[in-house]
């Protein structure tokens, strides 16, 4: 059962500033050819959405774990969830990261949660997942730990 699903897909201004490389590579070609520009152009600009979008990492919080990417933290392992936005996260990001922690970062998403590890073979002390939605994630997870229980 799914109780949380997000995928970390870029905001639509990360496609438009990935639409500079049609310029770019029309000023490139367009000198040889301008088949081959346009041509060129399009095939920049596609596979850059293409690669975007492919790379997007799903958070899933399921009856069983949370999911986050390709790693998956079952729900027995998780310790205290906590949100952040703004300059904290920025603060959890940065200066106070664990350089051990485990990381799913998106710099197109600013909000973050941080999920405790409670797995003393885990090298990692905790996740740091950016989410657009903390809060909701944190309910999720609480929920699925109520029905786990039930």
């Amino acid at each position: 059962m799914t109780f949380y699903r997000e995928r970390l897909l870029p905001g639509p201004w990360i496609f438009v500033m990935s639409a500079l490389s049609i310029p770019a590579a029309l000023l490139v070609f367009l000198p040889i050819n301008l088949t081959i520009g346009v041509i060129a152009a399009a095939v920049l600009y596609t596979t850059i959405v293409v690669v975007l979008v492919a790379t997007s990492p799903t958070i899933l919080v399921t009856d069983a774990a949370l999911l986050a990417g390709r790693a998956r933290l079952p729900l027995t392992n998780i310790g205290e969830i906590t949100g952040y936005r703004g300059r904290e996260a920025t603060q959890e990001r940065g200066p106070r990261l664990d350089a051990r922690a485990w990381l799913v970062i998106r710099g197109w998403v600013d909000p973050i949660v941080k999920v405790i590890v409670n797995d003393e073979s885990d090298p990692a002390p905790y996740w740091v997942v950016s989410t657009r939605n903390p809060q909701a994630i944190i309910a999720a997870v609480s929920q699925a730990r109520a029905h786990r229980a039930s």
